[in-house]
């Protein structure tokens, strides 16, 4: 059953990222792909996620559909101007992607090229609004296409430390849900319980919620995330856990399979982040019984 025909029926996606390398040498991508072949519904390609320069989201998705799993590929306005993000959507569609994700893009700043100028010719309305515009045979200037390309939209919601930004960030994505956007990805959930509230208010906006499970691969890592985002919602019961765990690379892997497990009664899927340890998505996958 494809992505877009699962999230139809309301049953429960399950969908990993992978990055695509910063080089040429695709052998550890493709092989990981192959290793959830039919184990998830898709695979999320970021493009330049983190400002970090890489092989482009599209090459990457075109590649791993090439192995028979299905895609969904970032788009930033950050990189590219209209003409530009257009065209690549056009691209991405003959090229077999029709699944996009309008996301919030990373400061240039925090990046490996952060002298790279930022384009930001439209913003995520504008690029959601520019993809249903194509749906309907036209370019965002009014022009006719030779043939009207098909997608599944989706967007993300930005981070948030605490309700009032989380109140900003709803009624964000809710502007993106009016201009066409048709599932919702969230920030990290590392705790279902302490961010219930949240999960239940994301419900509001009217489509499905994907939540984001976020690999803690070390004692370290969860104790920065916990004491720089407070919006993260890492509570004291989680750390003492990883703390105590006797192979705290491995406990991170439980807590990721139980966090995936825990989520299916409270929104329509999840979106699996490694962030260089792809290779470890199949435990997790076995850690969620999926």
């Amino acid at each position: 059953m494809s992505f877009q025909k699962r999230l139809a029926a309301k049953e429960f996606a399950v969908l990993a990222e992978m990055h695509t390398p910063k080089g040429v040498n695709i052998s550890r991508l493709v092989n990981d792909a192959r290793r959830l072949k039919g184990r998830v519904d898709a695979v999320v390609v970021p493009d330049m996620d983190n400002g970090i320069m890489r092989m482009s989201a599209l090459a990457g998705a075109v590649l791993l559909q090439q192995q028979g799993v299905e895609t969904i590929i970032h788009m930033y306005c950050r990189d590219r101007n209209r003409m530009a993000l257009q065209g690549d959507a056009l691209a991405a569609h003959v090229l077999g992607v029709q699944n996009i994700i309008v996301a919030n893009s990373t400061e240039m700043a925090d990046g490996d090229h952060s002298d790279a100028q930022v384009v930001d010719d439209l913003d995520e309305i504008g690029l959601i609004e520019a993809l249903k515009k194509l749906q309907e045979g036209k370019d965002i200037s009014g022009f006719d296409l030779d043939g009207a390309p098909d997608f599944s939209i989706g967007t993300a919601i930005s981070p948030f430390s605490n309700d009032e930004e989380m109140a900003t960030a709803l009624d964000s994505a809710r502007a993106r849900v009016a201009a066409g956007a048709t599932y919702i990805v969230t920030p990290p959930i590392f705790d279902p319980q302490l961010s219930a509230s949240f999960l239940k208010a994301a419900q509001s906006l009217g489509v499905p919620v994907l939540a984001t499970v976020f690999l803690l691969k070390s004692l370290a890592i969860a104790q920065y995330i916990a004491n720089s985002d407070p919006g993260a919602r890492i509570g004291d019961d989680l750390i003492r856990r990883i703390r105590k765990s006797s192979d705290r690379e491995q406990e991170g892997l439980k807590i990721a399979g139980e966090t995936v497990q825990t989520l299916r009664d409270s929104c329509q899927g999840v979106v699996i982040q490694t962030l260089g340890w792809e290779h470890k998505l199949p435990t997790i996958l076995d850690m969620a019984q999926l």
